[in-house]
């Protein structure tokens, strides 16, 4: 995800409709995101299914896709009641300043999460294929394009938190973005590796 300064904000989004990442304690994130709602704020929690296993069982369970984080749409005015929760460390930003987060981010991690596809926390990326989905129900997303054994996964970032999720992919279904690659080496669309390798 882009850093956002909002003193220079000059496109026309308003403030209180933009997006923010609030950082917690851990293995808090399911109850702060609770009290906010009850506080009367819009919050997203994104989830994954995973399954734990224990010597004599097994279990599934629905837990952060960004370990630590949740978002939270608009009236940062408010910090006092934010900041005040219990379990909340911080609103995440530079200089006492919280960092917009650009709504393309969080909607192409809800239209993951709320199409119920394969996803899971993914190491960060910061370079490789830029890819586009032109098909499906998860048309229009963007992300890199990773290969892990015989799968292919589209890897998003939240670049201000440095995490990253991935969900598996069609390779026939995903086109290189030209515009994200510039500047970038040159690297292999199916393998996520240098062409040369």
């Amino acid at each position: 995800m882009r850093l956002i300064d909002r003193s220079s904000q000059q496109d026309g989004r308003r403030l209180d409709n933009a997006w923010y990442a609030i950082y917690t304690r851990h293995q808090h994130e399911k109850v702060i995101s609770q009290m906010l709602s009850n506080k009367g704020f819009e919050v997203f929690l994104p989830l994954y299914r995973a399954t734990r296993r224990w010597k004599d069982r097994a279990k599934q369970l629905l837990l952060p896709l960004f370990p630590c984080y949740l978002f939270l749409r608009g009236e940062v005015e408010r910090r006092l009641d934010i900041i005040t929760t219990p379990g909340i460390v911080s609103l995440v930003g530079s200089a006492g300043v919280p960092a917009l987060i650009p709504e393309e981010e969080i909607a192409a991690v809800r239209q993951v999460v709320e199409y119920g596809a394969k996803v899971e926390p993914h190491p960060f990326l910061r370079c490789g294929d830029w890819v586009r989905v032109k098909s499906g129900p998860l048309e229009g997303i963007e992300g890199i394009l990773v290969r892990k054994k015989n799968l292919f996964r589209l890897v998003l970032s939240v670049e201000l938190l440095e995490k990253s999720a991935a969900v598996e992919v069609d390779v026939s279904a995903v086109e290189r973005v030209p515009s994200r690659n510039a500047g970038l080496p040159a690297r292999g669309l199916s393998t996520g590796v240098p062409a040369h390798a």
